[in-house]
């Protein structure tokens, strides 16, 4: 109820620009986090979530701003980070999500020092949860996005519980694909201190760039559902997912 509350409050808060958004707020191991509030200065705000300033997607793969949004910048002395044990639940909290075909996905990546001075562009990122085309087909069928709108446009996963402990940054990423041939990737980004005896350490072929992961071409982006409409197999984009 108070997250509810919470969540309700922010959203009324931010001007409602487009019919789109983005992660508002977080819920780690029990303890609730404001994220940043778009279409505000960043002056002023602290929050663990890195700086994201529209509700609008991207929608070039390619684009430099891909690995945690417009404009991904660090909050400088106003940017946190919250304190995690490997193996913790990550709950991300969206403002009433419009779109319910796509997938939802999650990576992290291991700034090596401080996260805050971190270039995202330049991280090695790693999946560890995604959720496709659930049951019935491309058209009608359940996706990841369908059910995290029937969650309370909300999305939980769990930190691999080998992961290594350091300094990593979250990236939540819902790929809305209601749109022929037209991506719309809405991706944010949270800082994260991991703790724990874990040594798990993705490699190879566990870890892309951003940009770099996707491209046109992948069968799970550049894509036409209406033309194909009875297919049941869909094709998330990106690496596996790394459990550790």
């Amino acid at each position: 109820m108070l997250v509810s509350a919470a969540l309700t409050a922010l959203a009324l808060a931010v001007p409602q620009v487009a019919a789109h958004g983005g992660v508002l707020a977080y819920s780690i191991a029990g303890t609730y986090y404001d994220g940043f509030k778009a279409y505000n200065t960043a002056t002023g705000q602290v929050s663990i979530q890195r700086e994201w300033d529209t509700y609008n997607p991207i929608t070039d793969p390619t684009d430099s701003l891909l690995s945690c949004n417009t404009n991904g910048a660090s909050l400088g002395s106003g940017q946190l980070s919250a304190t995690v044990a490997a193996g913790s639940s990550v709950t991300a909290y969206w403002n009433t999500w419009p779109h319910t075909i796509g997938p939802v996905m999650v990576y992290m990546a291991n700034c090596g020092s401080s996260c805050t001075t971190a270039d995202t562009s330049s991280l090695s990122w790693f999946k560890i949860d995604q959720a496709g085309l659930i049951s019935g087909d491309l058209v009608d069928g359940t996706w990841g996005m369908g059910e995290l709108v029937a969650n309370n446009n909300s999305w939980t996963s769990s930190i691999p519980s080998s992961l290594a402990a350091g300094n990593y940054i979250i990236r939540h990423e819902l790929l809305a694909i209601h749109t022929s041939d037209q991506p719309q990737f809405y991706p944010e980004c949270a800082q994260l201190v991991i703790t724990g005896s874990g040594s798990g350490t993705p490699s190879g072929s566990y870890l892309v760039k951003f940009p770099g992961a996707y491209s046109m071409s992948d069968p799970g982006v550049g894509i036409d559902i209406y033309s194909q409409e009875t297919t049941t197999n869909y094709t998330i984009p990106g690496p596996a997912v790394w459990s550790g």
